[in-house]
This record gives structure tokens, C-alpha cells and sequence, in this order.
């Protein structure tokens, strides 16, 4: 009896090892990044144009895959403005985007962070009015997204609309005085 549980232990032990040493875990998103892997979800302006009466320049952004353009002569850096990890302020980033559609490339540059996995945006439009400085950003949800706006939390409100709002002000250049938000047009209240 003492020989075949001499066996047993060492077995068992063996058994147990070999099932734990196979066990791993998924590549976390910091892990893909470092290993130079694109992000599920990104989001690419394309452009548009539109005979406004205003003369409002407008973009239209929709979710893509990312691509990363090499900086060039026909880029500028503007600061886009993104929450810190305690959500109490936002913290500055320089970007290089587009010189000719500058405004709309770092509003994408900003809604990049925004995709939860139950809130997702398809898309964009940004409009500055020549006269009065005032920037419209009509935001589109994603059809399948299981949350609307007034379904963040303050949070995530202050990273989405805060991070636009002070990235438009913010940039000089551009001398936007004011930033409105839209859904399709409507005013978005929260």
C-alpha cells in the first residue's frame, strides 16, 4: 500500500502542474499595443463638403480602422485635451494632424478614446460658424450602441464633451469662442 501511494503524489503533483502551466491569459490592450497591433476601433475623418449659407465647413467622421499618417510638411500640432485617470481634470497632448482640415482631424484625434464596449459613436460632423466663432459638433451614436448620452456617467460626459470643448477652445489658431453639441441636429441635454 506505502508503493502505490509513493505513486499517487508525485502524480497527482505532476497533474497539477502541467494543468496550471497551461493555462493563460488573452493579450490585454496595453499588451496588443506594445506589440504594434491596431486597436479594435478608431475613428478616421473623411471628408465632405457642403454649400452651406453660412459658409460652414463641414467633416463627416466615421468609425475605421486606424491609420497613422507620417509626419509631413503638411501637418500642424494642435493640443487635444484628454482626462486624466481620476477624471478630475484634462490633461494636455500634442498631435500632428492634417494642416488643411486641422479642426475635424483632432476632434477625431479626441472621440479615438471615446468606444466603450457598450457605448460606440459612428460618426461625426464639425461645423465652425465664420461669424459669430461658435463650433457645432453633431455626434452620431452607432446603431447597435446599448447606451445613449443622457446614460453616461458624469465621467465619462466630462471626457467626451469636456476633452472636445476644451480642445476647440483651446487651440488659438482656430478662435473658437464656443462649442455646441448635437445629436442628427437636435441639441444634446443631459
Amino acid at each position: 500500500m506505502r508503493r502505490t501511494k509513493n505513486y499517487w503524489v508525485p502524480l497527482l503533483t505532476g497533474a497539477i502542474v502541467a494543468s496550471l502551466s497551461s493555462c493563460a491569459s488573452l493579450p490585454t490592450n496595453s499588451e496588443r499595443d506594445k506589440a504594434g497591433l491596431p486597436p479594435a476601433h478608431a475613428i478616421e475623418a473623411s471628408k465632405t463638403t457642403t454649400k452651406a449659407s453660412d459658409a460652414s465647413r463641414l467633416l463627416t467622421g466615421a468609425i475605421s480602422q486606424a491609420t497613422t499618417t507620417a509626419p509631413s510638411k503638411n501637418n500642424v500640432t494642435v493640443t487635444i485635451y484628454q482626462p486624466d485617470t481620476q477624471c478630475e481634470a484634462l490633461v494636455p497632448e500634442k498631435v500632428d494632424v492634417s494642416a488643411v482640415e486641422s479642426v475635424q482631424a483632432a476632434v477625431g484625434k479626441v472621440l479615438e478614446e471615446r468606444d466603450t464596449a457598450d457605448f460606440n459613436l459612428a460618426g461625426y460632423r464639425v461645423s465652425v460658424n465664420p461669424s459669430n466663432r461658435v463650433a457645432t459638433v453633431d455626434l452620431r451614436i452607432a446603431p447597435g450602441s446599448q447606451r445613449k448620452f443622457v446614460s453616461l456617467s458624469s465621467c465619462e460626459q466630462f471626457a467626451l464633451f469636456g476633452s472636445l470643448r476644451k480642445t476647440l477652445t483651446a487651440n488659438s489658431q482656430w478662435k473658437i469662442k464656443d462649442v455646441r453639441f448635437t445629436e442628427q441636429g437636435e441639441d444634446i441635454s443631459l
